[in-house]
Parts: structure tokens; sequence; C-alpha cells
């Protein structure tokens, strides 16, 4: 069973960057597609990217597809997900989850981490 645990989140003003990092254990993190999905206060939890095992495969959320970027070491057993020119309507609670499918329907995924707050001030 795959523990996921990110971290990175904070308090940002609009424009700033952050990168936020999930680390996986207790699985094979190589074989694993990885996503990450956000949920803002009072709205269903969304999809925002996923990369699959060899980061051959990587979809972004129309909303955040040229600010948004995904990459993962396999050899440290973590994926990262770099945000750029963050706004407001990015404030949420960022999560990361494993899937052995590479798939955008959280659905798939089959291990979640706690989550990460990200709050983007005006």
């Amino acid at each position: 069973q795959a523990h996921l645990e990110e971290s990175g989140g904070g308090s940002v003003q609009a424009g700033d960057s952050l990168t936020l990092s999930c680390v996986v254990s207790g699985g094979m993190f190589s074989r694993y597609a990885m996503g990450w999905f956000r949920q803002a206060s009072g709205t269903e939890r969304e999809f925002v990217s996923t990369i699959s095992w060899s980061s051959a495969s990587i979809k972004y959320a129309d909303s955040v597809k040229g600010r948004f970027t995904t990459y993962r070491d396999n050899d440290k057993n973590t994926v990262y997900l770099q945000m750029n020119n963050l706004q407001p309507e990015d404030t949420a609670v960022y999560y990361c989850a494993s899937s052995l499918l590479w798939i955008n329907s959280e659905k798939g995924y089959a291990y979640w981490g706690q989550g990460t707050k990200v709050t983007v001030a005006t």
C-alpha cells in the first residue's frame, strides 16, 4: 500500500510561483501514473494534471495549461507540480494521487495524499 505526502503549499501573491512536491513510499512509484487534483472551498475536487510512469505522457486541465508543469523523479519517488503565475482562482487544497492507469479521472486513482493548501491573494 502506497503512502503519499504532499508539501510545498503556502500563501502567495497573484503572479507568484510555488512548487509542490509529493513523495511516495510503500509502493512501486516507478510504475504509477501520478495525478494532481485540487479542491477549492465549497467545490468538488477537480483534475489538474497527470503524468505517466515514464513521463512520456502528460496532460493538464485547460485552466492551468501553460502555467503549471508536472514532472517526476523516479529515483526520489517524487512528483512535482510547478505552478507559475498563480491566480486567486488557483486557491485550493492540492492533492497528489497514484494510479496504475494514465487517466484524468479521480476514480482511477487508488492512493491519495492528505493535501497541501495553496492560497493566492490578489
